[in-house]
This record gives structure tokens, C-alpha cells and sequence, in this order.
């Protein structure tokens, strides 16, 4: 592996450009562009674009094929499901060119398209590529961050992992994603439809009865909108009092032999006492209690930058983050 990975960006919405930036001041990185379908932004300067004068004379490219030069690693932060990120990925893969992505359904990309998995694994294994999924959640706290405590513990019984993050602190398009302003009954109807909601909690579920080599009987799924209580104004919506202002998510799964895992994620506007909780049941039993929680949209640019030269130290193939080295 070369000193300095020739990297590139695909995916310029605040958490591809975070990752960017991140990326420019990396001393193991050289950046040598990025790619957006967005007209507008296409043919921008990278310079210009992130305040980082050492990227000057780089340009927004409409495709991969368009950089000047070939990366080694693409950072992709473009899409949430898997089925709609494969033709992107399979076009990298086909190049040889690894990826780290934030799609949360590549976190365990088996769950629902098994054969789409298959595919892009053999073909990355025939040209050397490695593509893997990663971020905050899903990729650590409710999958990731659970398994490694279960490290530490005898005869696992249970695992439940519960999630409460004030989403007034985030992004615009994650506070537009859980419903902010929407009718309830409305936001209700498209998350029934999958068309809303929070991507890739059964596949952190999957993830963790994967590592834990458990056969899990039935995964269920919930989903449900939180109702502001009270008028809440962000800086990207004005929600009044009845309209969602958020989201309440659950899926749970049992084992043949009992065992159950069940992850649990309320995300809204103005959530009280964020914080992260896991609890697993065992001998010793843990329970484990972040005050705050994880700053999702920070710590989803490190997860990304962090898990790249740790991907490089992998056998070419479509990996999953518990396949990697742990640093």
C-alpha cells in the first residue's frame, strides 16, 4: 500500500463534503477529486467549495470516469439502499477501485438482496476491489459497539440497544427524512410504504446475529411517527404543535433457542436526555450508557475516513466491518 492513498469523493450533500474536508487534511490522503450528478455543482473548484486551498485547480466531476486521475479509494455518500447504490458500486468495483461507503443498507447488504451481495462480492474478487458499508448507525452504535462488549460476556441471552438522539442538532435532509413538519397520519402512510424512515436498523440487527452466529426465527419491524408536543423551531423547519417532529423505530428478532435482540431508535425534534444504551444480558451482564450519544453527523465523516486504511488491510471481496482489522 502506497504512503499517500489517492482518494476521491462521490456524493457532495454536508456529509460527502465533511468527508472531503476531512479528507484534505488527512496526511495519509491525496485528494484527487469528486463526483456529483448535481449540475450546480459540477465543474465547481474543490478549493472554493470546501475552503481548502491545497485542492485548487480540482474539479466537480459529473462521473468517476471523469477524474483525471484513478483513485484508489471513492468515499461514496450517495444513497441509503443498497438495490439503488449497486449500479454505482458495480461500476467502481469493475475498475477496481475500493469503497467506502455510507449506504446503510451495505452494512449487512445480504439482508435484502442477497443476490446482489453475491454478485458484487465475486466481482470484486475477480478485479481486487473491496467495497465495505460504514457510519454511526448502522456501522457502531447499535450493531458494531454491541458486539464488541459481547466480546467480554459468557452465554449472551439478550441484547438491547436503545437510541435517542435530539435530530434538531443534525442535518436538513435527516430532519426532512424523519417527517419534521408532516401530518402524522401522512408520514405514517409513506413510512409503511418504506418510502421514510430510518435506513439499515434490521440490517444492524442481521449484523449483530451474524457475529454472534445466531440463526434468527423472524425480524420484526415498527415504525411510527413522534408528535410535537409543543411549537419546535430548527433552523431548517417550523414544526407546530401536532405535526411529526420525528420518529420512533423498532425491530426485534428471537432465536430458536430464545435468545433476542432488539434495537430500539427514537429520533426527533427536541428529544430530551439524548443518549446511547446498551444492555446485553450474560455472564458478567453489561450495561453501558453514553450520556449525549454519539454525535451522529461528525462522528459518520470519521467512521468513513477512519475505516479506510483498515479496509486496504482486507482480502479483496464485499466485507462486512466486523471482517476488518480492528485498526
Amino acid at each position: 500500500m502506497n504512503e499517500h492513498l489517492k482518494v476521491a469523493q462521490m456524493g457532495l450533500g454536508p456529509i460527502g463534503l465533511e468527508c472531503l474536508k476531512a479528507l484534505a487534511e488527512a496526511p495519509w490522503a491525496q485528494v484527487v477529486g469528486a463526483v456529483d450528478i448535481d449540475p450546480a455543482k459540477c465543474g465547481a473548484d474543490l478549493a472554493v467549495l470546501i475552503g481548502q486551498k491545497a485542492l485548487r485547480g480540482l474539479r466537480v466531476c459529473a462521473s468517476p470516469e471523469e477524474l483525471k486521475q484513478s483513485p484508489e479509494i471513492i468515499f461514496h455518500t450517495a444513497v441509503s439502499r443498497f438495490k439503488d447504490a449497486y449500479e454505482q458500486l458495480e461500476a467502481l468495483a469493475r475498475r477496481g477501485i475500493n469503497v467506502v461507503s455510507s449506504c446503510e443498507e451495505l452494512v449487512f447488504p445480504s439482508l435484502r438482496q442477497p443476490r446482489l451481495a453475491q454478485r458484487l462480492d465475486a466481482l470484486c474478487r475477480k478485479t481486487g476491489a473491496r467495497v465495505v458499508g460504514t457510519g454511526v448507525n448502522p456501522g457502531f452504535v447499535m450493531d458494531v459497539l454491541p458486539v464488541c462488549l459481547g466480546g467480554v460476556v459468557r452465554d449472551i441471552r439478550a441484547i438491547q440497544v436503545e437510541r435517542i438522539v435530539d435530530a434538531s442538532t443534525r442535518r436538513e435532509p435527516l430532519q426532512r427524512k424523519i417527517g419534521s413538519g408532516q401530518p402524522p397520519a401522512q408520514f405514517r402512510r409513506l413510512l409503511r410504504s418504506g418510502r421514510a424512515g430510518h435506513a439499515g436498523l434490521a440490517e444492524s440487527l442481521a449484523l449483530i446475529a451474524h457475529a454472534l452466529n445466531w440463526k434468527t426465527v423472524r425480524i420484526v419491524e415498527s415504525a411510527n411517527p413522534v408528535v410535537a408536543k409543543r411549537n419546535i423551531r430548527t433552523r431548517y423547519f417550523s414544526v407546530i404543535k401536532g405535526q411529526t417532529c420525528g420518529l420512533h423505530q423498532r425491530v426485534v428478532a428471537t432465536t430458536a433457542t430464545g435468545c433476542r435482540i432488539l434495537l430500539d431508535l427514537k429520533m426527533y425534534l427536541g428529544a430530551e436526555n439524548p443518549r446511547d444504551i446498551v444492555r446485553i444480558k450474560g455472564n458478567p451482564p453489561l450495561d453501558l450508557v453514553m450520556q449525549g450519544g454519539v454525535a451522529g453527523d461528525q462522528a459518520t465523516v470519521a467512521a468513513l475516513v477512519n475505516t479506510a486504511r483498515r479496509l486496504m488491510k482486507a482480502p479483496p471481496g464485499l466485507a462486512l466491518l466486523t471482517d476488518l482489522p480492528m485498526a
